[in-house]
């Protein structure tokens, strides 16, 4: 089955402007067109932003769907992915964003907007501890891109956490995923990008 619905999910303090989206949509457009593809501007509470990728998808046909997260993204996809049965690609997914954004508890800026603020409230630990899936089997394929030289998140974690996986692990590389757009072509053969 190809896929002809796609998700992008942005990490934390991101945004559908980040390098990663703007090429994966692309990437999309150019090579893809008659895929159906959507970056949501996630709000920064986990339930909210789930909620309202749920209401998104609600009428895609899940088949044919897949999701792409990065960091934050990634650990949202893991849980699109298992509610959708879908496939899904992590880009240096989060593990235990619960554990890891604790000391991010207040006002943030945006990567992309510094003058952009958000409230990180303490009830979102909670809520992402409700979206951890780690527990579970994988409901489809799933691809993870992890680098090596990742400095905000251990490389290590994210391949324990991802067994089941088709991993390309990177020597070097950085969170950002600098060299990503060379992965684009390996995204779409993995998805069956229609």
């Amino acid at each position: 089955m190809t896929t002809t619905h796609l998700l992008y999910l942005h990490g934390f303090r991101s945004s559908p402007a980040s390098a990663k989206a703007r090429q994966t949509a692309a990437h999309v457009a150019a090579r893809h067109p008659t895929v159906t593809f959507w970056r949501p501007q996630l709000p920064p509470s986990p339930r909210a932003a789930m909620g309202l990728v749920a209401r998104g998808i609600a009428d895609w046909p899940r088949e044919s769907m897949a999701v792409v997260g990065s960091s934050l993204g990634g650990f949202y996809a893991s849980w699109v992915a298992q509610h959708a049965g879908c496939p899904s690609v992590m880009l240096n997914p989060a593990v235990d964003p619960a554990r890891d954004l604790a000391r991010y508890i207040g006002e943030q800026t945006t990567w992309h907007n510094p003058s952009e603020r958000f409230y990180f409230l303490p009830e979102y630990i909670g809520e992402l501890q409700a979206l951890d899936v780690r527990d579970r089997s994988p409901a489809a394929p799933e691809l993870a891109i992890i680098a090596k030289g990742d400095e905000v998140l251990d490389w290590r974690e994210m391949v324990g956490r991802y067994p089941h996986a088709e991993q390309v692990v990177l020597e070097g590389g950085d969170h950002a995923l600098g060299n990503y757009g060379d992965y684009l072509p390996l995204l779409s053969q993995f998805l069956r990008l229609a």
